[in-house]
């Protein structure tokens, strides 16, 4: 596969590479040297795998917010 570099050296990531790499608007690419080659790999947000990992349910937002506040008072105590 080609790409072709624009006058402002910007290229297209042909679609079969951005499906392989799971990548999509505003994802990063890393480029790196590697024994002469270039090496292009997506840069994944290691924040993301938690997702979905906590389960939550309804809860009183005053509650919470008085919690905290408590929490913030005992630490700077």
């Amino acid at each position: 596969m080609k790409s072709k570099i624009t006058d402002k050296f910007q290229i297209t990531i042909p679609k079969k590479i951005r499906e392989k790499l799971k990548i999509a608007r505003s994802d990063a690419l890393e480029w790196k040297f590697r024994k002469g080659f270039v090496v292009v790999e997506p840069v994944k947000n290691s924040f993301l795998n938690y997702k979905n990992a906590i389960l939550t349910g309804k809860g009183d937002i005053g509650d919470d917010i008085r919690t905290a506040r408590r929490n913030i008072a005992k630490k700077s105590r």
